[in-house]
């Protein structure tokens, strides 16, 4: 018997090498279309929505769209689909200057005094190839956000009076403003708005008629809705800009054009042909200038382009961008004669795929990693195809998918707070806001939310009990304070008027936090205060409100330090409008 059973495991594991010899031999064979494209398909079913484009010497290889442009349409993505190019409009901006350079109209070298009057002394003899380079010192954004309209002279006034994050020139920091200082310069020296010189000199020249903020003649089919964390409708962003009647200094200049996969392939054309440029002026875009992490050569920045060193030794010219809901990413190979643009309005870390594009087009053994469904998109799947009352299937299903990689509360909160808007999904609600307070116990915003959906099905006695466990949790949770006032109960306030620190509290919280999606942000201590800073942005004020819960600055963002069981601080979480981000504490 002994020798039988051995003989069938040898059968079993020569069967099953052959299969996935056959298999792995299969997929090889088939070209770099057929491999992407099933790739990309496959990660379709798992929330992919998007549109790729790969050509290579001179032959567009793959230019597909996937998922939905619409969903409430069923509008699918296309090649002809507008989506935002975010930061890639930096490239836009470098290249607008540099043909103003061509122009005779400006040099690199030219300093901002020579466009601004009233410059505080350690702005006015910064050059334009430092804002190019992102090493001119500028903090990253001012305002509150990228539709936040504000005077042009009022904008610039209180950018040039903010304080420089380091002496000019000695190194390099990613900074959105700076790019907003040469849009404005663009507008200066040509006598044109920014959107009506690059329709002029690059976006007509290279056929692109679907490119810009609003002067191209939109189709509203084409034009792609964006689905926040994948999952909740946005709408478009013209549709925002056409509403502002304008685009924001906040914005312009360094994120937000709108384009089509199409329309960045004739860009792409332009560019390699020296159609908008000279040759000349195209090394001076693409030159490695300065590295972008001290001590490091793996990554250089150029004039609004990244430049990387494959594992071939050959020149990766790079970008990309997002504004949270959709993300555009752009490589070119200019040895191998290779483009990759991939868009996508359903933004989540899971779909960021253009580099594993890049290693499957050059290496025929690789095979990435499957994409796969986000925790949103898994959890609203499940609610939309089930009743509630297989929430504890929902839980168990979560447990077993992400384990201790979900550690979000944000991701229930949200659907929960989706589910109430939705007449069909509302029996969702409160067991998804249950579920929540099991997994999170300690998180007041939870509790709160769960009032919420108590309070959307009018049932008061459990709505206060949520909102007073809240307030139990967190004294200084408003929402909860508001809610119970408006049920007519008392509520104490306990919030104490002043909270004084020990040094050793403050020694705690000191140290370097990442968040999940990878940006490191530091708490620092100077004059007895805590400081917070965010990638790219001047340092805030962290004002206490309880022992472990902060304000942040003027803004209307509370910050609360996470305790083990041993009440060592191992992150915090940042909570903003209902929405959360966690770091933890690294070393």
């Amino acid at each position: 018997m002994r020798k039988i059973i051995n003989l069938l495991v040898s059968f079993i594991l020569i069967t099953t090498t052959l299969i996935t010899t056959n298999a792995q031999t299969k997929e090889k064979d088939l070209s770099i279309k057929e491999r992407v494209d099933n790739y990309l398909s496959e990660g379709e079913r798992n929330g992919f929505s998007g549109a790729v484009l790969i050509a290579q010497k001179g032959t567009i290889i793959l230019n597909k769209g996937y998922g939905l442009a619409s969903r409430e349409k069923s509008i699918a993505n296309t090649p002809n689909t507008v989506f935002s190019t975010g930061s890639v409009t930096k490239q836009f901006t470098a290249t607008a200057i540099l043909k103003l350079v061509e122009l005779n109209q400006l040099k690199l070298t030219d300093s901002l005094e020579l466009f601004f009057d009233n410059l505080p002394e350690d702005k006015r003899k910064i050059t334009i190839h430092q804002l190019l380079t992102h090493s001119a010192g500028f903090i990253d954004v001012i305002s509150n956000g990228d539709f936040h309209h504000i005077p042009t002279k009022e904008f610039f006034k209180t950018l040039f009076h903010t304080k420089l994050r380091y002496t000019p020139g000695v190194k390099y920091k990613y900074s959105n403003a700076g790019y907003s200082i040469l849009a404005r310069i663009i507008e200066l020296v040509s006598k044109q708005s920014y959107e009506s010189f690059l329709n002029t000199y690059l976006f007509t020249p290279a056929g692109m008629l679907q490119t810009g903020y609003l002067l191209p003649k939109w189709k509203e089919n084409t034009l792609a809705n964006g689905y926040y964390k994948g999952i909740k409708n946005l709408g478009t962003m013209v549709a925002r800009f056409e509403r502002d009647q304008g685009v924001s200094w906040v914005l312009k200049g360094n994120g937000g054009i709108q384009s089509t996969q199409e329309d960045m392939y004739k860009w792409y054309l332009a560019l390699e042909s020296n159609t908008i440029l000279s040759k000349k002026s195209m090394n001076l875009l693409t030159k490695p200038y300065i590295s972008e992490q001290e001590g490091s050569n793996k990554s250089f920045y150029a004039y609004g382009w990244a430049i990387f060193n494959s594992d071939r030794n050959t020149k990766i010219i790079t970008h990309n961008g997002s504004n949270g809901i959709f993300f555009h990413e752009f490589m070119w190979l200019p040895k191998e004669d290779t483009v990759i643009i991939f868009s996508t309005n359903a933004y989540v870390r899971e779909v960021e795929v253009l580099w594993r594009l890049e290693k499957m087009i050059f290496n025929q053994n690789y095979t990435p990693k499957p994409i796969q469904k986000s925790s949103n998109v898994f959890v609203l799947n499940f609610i939309e195809n089930n009743s509630f009352k297989k929430v504890k299937e929902l839980k168990s299903n979560l447990k077993q998918t992400y384990g201790d990689r979900f550690n979000d509360s944000n991701v229930l909160n949200q659907i929960g707070y989706l589910a109430l808007e939705k007449k069909e999904l509302s029996d969702w609600a409160v067991p998804l806001f249950l579920m929540n307070t099991e997994l999170f116990p300690k998180n007041a915003n939870i509790w709160d939310s769960l009032g919420d959906g108590y309070k959307a099905i009018d049932d008061k006695v459990n709505a206060i009990k949520a909102y007073k466990k809240a307030l139990a949790l967190d004294p200084t949770i408003e929402a909860s304070k508001k809610s119970l006032k408006a049920f007519g109960v008392k509520v104490k306030d306990n919030t104490a008027s002043f909270i004084k620190l020990s040094p050793e509290t403050i020694q705690s919280y000191i140290g370097t936090y990442q968040l999940t999606s990878g940006h490191f942000i530091k708490i620092f201590e100077k004059n007895e205060e805590l400081y917070i800073e965010f990638p790219g942005r001047t340092p805030m004020t962290l004002i206490p409100k309880t022992m472990v819960k902060f304000g942040i600055g003027s803004r209307s963002t509370t910050l609360s330090f996470n305790k083990n069981n041993s009440s060592k601080i191992v992150g915090f979480t940042i909570n903003e409008s209902g929405e959360q981000m966690i770091a933890k504490k690294m070393g």
